[in-house]
């Protein structure tokens, strides 16, 4: 009897012991749950640049995920114009990724200004009422803009928008893969000085080449206006005419 009992009260002590342990997290086999290893393969991924814009892709920045950690997440680094552009990226310091794959960016007190989630390999969208449908693709794999997207009149302003000069970049080589430049009577001394003679797109950027091998790039602003850069306290941009 007393060897009964023993069995008996032992089960029941393990069953209590049961009840009262916390139940284990979910692993990559409980349905429902996404795979442990999902989240380290989409941070890895969106290491580097990536282009934001807009639907229409008419407004165009550039941001760098970075493996840097900070508070709630990793650092993100993004380009200056961004907030004239959009101007719910003005208070973007960190981003992150949630337990199913879905892109955070991050304000810096860890909330969450845009969420976008993922719709192809290297490209995901978001959308908030105030601004929008977002785009974010790798620079990669952005749509290139050709030498006839770009060729054409382009007044060069500084400061207050005030154009100083007016460049007519053509679709015709000179040597390799520079194209030919035009500068137009009345230009400001600061461009006759430099006295561009040609034009090229590397990676992304646009460039101003001078006979010399000096160089001025600019980054696209839009589909009508690119910035210099490195940005000076006068900015120097150009736009289409």
């Amino acid at each position: 009897m007393a060897t009964v009992a023993s069995l008996f009260g032992g089960s029941a002590l393990a069953q209590d012991a049961q009840k009262d342990a916390p139940s284990a997290p979910p692993d990559a086999s409980t349905p429902g749950a996404p795979p442990q290893n999902s989240v380290n393969d989409t941070v890895h991924n969106m290491i580097g640049a990536w282009e934001f814009s807009n639907a229409d892709h008419d407004k165009i920045c550039h941001f760098n995920f970075r493996a840097d950690t900070v508070p709630n997440g990793y650092k993100l680094d993004i380009d200056k114009n961004c907030p004239s552009l959009f101007p719910s990226t003005k208070n973007m310091i960190a981003w992150s990724v949630d337990n199913y794959g879905s892109l955070r960016l991050l304000d810096a007190t860890g909330n969450s200004v845009v969420d976008l989630s993922e719709v192809e390999s290297g490209m995901y969208d978001g959308f908030t009422p105030e601004e929008g449908r977002y785009i974010l693709q790798a620079a990669t794999s952005a749509p290139q803009l050709s030498a006839g997207d770009i060729a054409g009149d382009w007044a060069v302003t500084r400061g207050s928008g005030k154009p100083i000069c007016v460049l007519t970049l053509a679709n015709n080589p000179i040597a390799g893969d520079i194209l030919a430049l035009k500068v137009k009577p009345g230009c400001d001394v600061s461009v006759t000085r430099f006295s561009p003679t040609g034009w090229r797109v590397d990676e992304g950027e646009l460039m101003l080449i001078s006979p010399n091998g000096q160089t001025w790039q600019f980054e696209q602003n839009d589909t009508n206006t690119w910035q210099r850069v490195p940005e000076s306290s006068v900015p120097v941009v150009l736009v289409r005419q």
